[in-house]
């Protein structure tokens, strides 16, 4: 790792290692995404070229090349000044543009593999002829080397990789679409019991309803908060609680998504922090004001005693926690979050990012309520493994996770090897009673493409239990 330190009124430190490689993802992401494109313009020239009728094939190709500039206008949209976008972006050219760069750039990669399968099978069966040719065993195998060029020529091969490209193509497309008309919208509510060592009889049986990641923007309309908030109400949950991203970026309407989330009803009041997409948005101090203007409290590196039937918790709050400063270090999340914590009650962090979790373990805090993560938006399970994207960032991808209480962190990422279980069974989760306990919601909405594969939506429940 390289730091170069430049000394002018004051020291100051970058990670050029970091640097560096947040740029070679970015380049990499960006040259995918051209090389995609790239690939369907020349399939699309290719499968035109053999039309007769040349107005139908100018109009294709017209039509097609226009379609791309307003997607290109579409994201530069998303660069706005203010509340000001540079180009209009009604929400269903939004829609449109995500779920065409998701499924254009998934079918590119599928149709490579494909490929590389064909050339592989190809170089497997010429080396099989020439050592055949060398080694002529029998007439029989002569006879066979020199069938070699038609085996290798063979019409039901040729005709399988034509059909497997085919499929593979259009596999990307189908499960988009399915992903944003039905899982997308498909909003489950899941109930977790989570054990307290040191919660008082009278707080056993609180309820907590969690709202994450709702992301108001062209994906996700008001009605649909809507229907979220009015499926939480139905809960009848004492303390509604909402780990933020309320919108996506610059343009979205924050106010719009507060008006809805104030309709959450809750004898305890409904608490809430900022989260990453807030900072992006510039509207962290907005968000403070139109909470308190709404009845609701954003917690902001604050904390809130709060009594139901004669004892208290204590509900602590924070912006969201970065890792690494700008320029590349790393830094201590939490800093100076250890003068809220109370020793004479049990602690309930809200935090958007889960990677705090160790650092609140180690700090005494018993329960952390998180999002950030989607559930990774799409996941697939190979040979019995799951896989998220959302492995790339953190540990904690979602669900129940615990670690010892004031176990120290070396690291913010040693979840893997300093969590003692995680597991969705409460009654599995009850088997330590001096743990700290993480639960990471699923979110409500999206982020770079409409679509969620084996990750619905989720309003979760959260029961505390005495341990």
């Amino acid at each position: 790792m390289l730091n170069l330190r430049f000394v002018h009124g004051g020291t100051t430190t970058v990670n050029w290692g970091y640097l560096l490689l947040r740029i070679a993802i970015l380049l990499g992401v960006l040259t995918l995404l051209y090389v995609s494109q790239r690939f369907w313009y020349r399939a699309l020239w290719r499968v035109t070229a053999n039309w007769g009728r040349v107005s139908l094939r100018v109009g294709v190709r017209m039509a097609y090349i226009l379609a791309l500039l307003l997607v290109i206008l579409t994201i530069a949209g998303n660069f706005s000044l203010g509340q000001r976008r540079f180009v209009p972006q009604p929400s269903m050219v939004s829609v449109l543009t995500g779920l065409w760069f998701f499924s254009a750039l998934f079918a590119y990669l599928a149709v490579k593999v494909v490929h590389g399968l064909e050339r592989v099978w190809r170089m497997l069966h010429a080396t099989a002829a020439k050592n055949a040719a060398v080694h002529p065993g029998s007439a029989a195998r002569s006879s066979a080397a020199s069938d070699a060029p038609e085996m290798v020529a063979d019409p039901s091969r040729r005709y399988f990789f034509r059909a497997a490209t085919a499929a593979a193509g259009a596999a990307p497309f189908l499960g988009a679409m399915y992903g944003f008309a039905a899982e997308r919208l498909n909003y489950q509510v899941r109930r977790i019991e989570i054990p307290m060592h040191n919660l008082p009889a009278a707080l056993d049986g609180l309820q907590i309803v969690q709202i994450s990641d709702i992301h108001l923007s062209g994906y996700m309309s008001r009605s649909q908060v809507r229907r979220a908030v009015d499926m939480a109400n139905d809960l009848g949950a004492d303390l509604a609680v909402i780990t933020g991203d309320l919108i996506t970026s610059m343009g979205d309407s924050i106010s719009d998504c507060v008006e809805e989330v104030r309709r959450l009803h809750a004898p305890l009041g409904t608490w809430g922090c900022n989260g990453n997409h807030e900072i992006y948005a510039r509207v962290e101090d907005e968000a403070a004001y139109l909470y308190s203007q709404a009845g609701m409290k954003l917690l902001r590196h604050e904390n809130a005693q709060i009594t139901f039937k004669g004892e208290s918790f204590n509900l602590i709050g924070v912006d969201y926690q970065r890792e690494r400063t700008p320029r590349g270090q790393r830094q201590q999340t939490l800093a100076n979050v250890a003068p809220l914590v109370r020793r004479d009650m049990p602690n309930i962090l809200l935090s958007h990012n889960p990677n705090t979790f160790n650092r609140a373990a180690e700090l005494g805090i018993e329960l952390s309520l998180a999002g950030h993560t989607h559930g990774g938006q799409i996941q697939v399970e190979i040979l019995d493994h799951r896989l998220s994207p959302a492995r790339f960032i953190t540990d904690y991808i979602a669900g129940l996770y615990q670690r010892p209480l004031f176990a120290s962190a070396p690291t913010e990422r040693a979840a893997a090897n300093s969590r003692i279980a995680r597991s969705l069974n409460p009654l599995f989760a009850s088997s330590s009673s001096s743990a700290a306990h993480l639960y990471v919601n699923r979110g409500l909405g999206t982020v770079g493409a409409p679509v969620r594969l084996g990750v619905p939506p989720e309003i979760s429940l959260i029961v505390l239990r005495t341990s």
